[in-house]
C-alpha cells in the first residue's frame, strides 16, 4: 500500500495505454542461468484496459533476493556437478 492510503483512494495509470490500474496478482515467470522460476500470484498494479501489471519497489526486492539466493544455490549446485561431490 502506497504512503498509508487505502487502495481505493490511489488512481494509478498505466504506463502504456493510460488505462486505470487496479491491485491484483500476476503470474511471473522467468529463465535465468539453468533455472527456471515460476510464481503463480504475485502482487501487481494490473491495468484493466491492457493487462499490463505495475510491481511495487517492495515486490521487486524481494523478487530480486529470492532470485539472488537462487543464484547462489543453483551455482554450489552446478560446481557440486562438475567435481562430483554431494556436498
Amino acid at each position: 500500500m502506497a504512503a498509508g492510503l487505502a487502495n481505493e483512494a490511489l488512481t494509478v495509470e498505466c504506463l502504456y495505454c493510460r488505462g486505470n490500474l487496479r491491485r491484483g496478482v500476476v503470474p511471473f515467470t522467468l529463465d535465468r542461468r539453468g533455472y527456471h522460476v515460476t510464481w503463480d500470484a504475485v502482487p501487481a498494479w494490473v491495468c484493466a484496459q491492457c493487462g499490463e501489471p505495475l510491481f511495487d519497489a517492495e515486490v521487486v526486492d524481494a523478487m530480486q533476493r529470492t532470485l539472488s539466493a537462487l543464484d547462489q544455490q543453483s551455482a554450489i549446485l552446478a560446481h557440486a556437478g562438475e567435481t562430483g561431490s554431494e556436498s
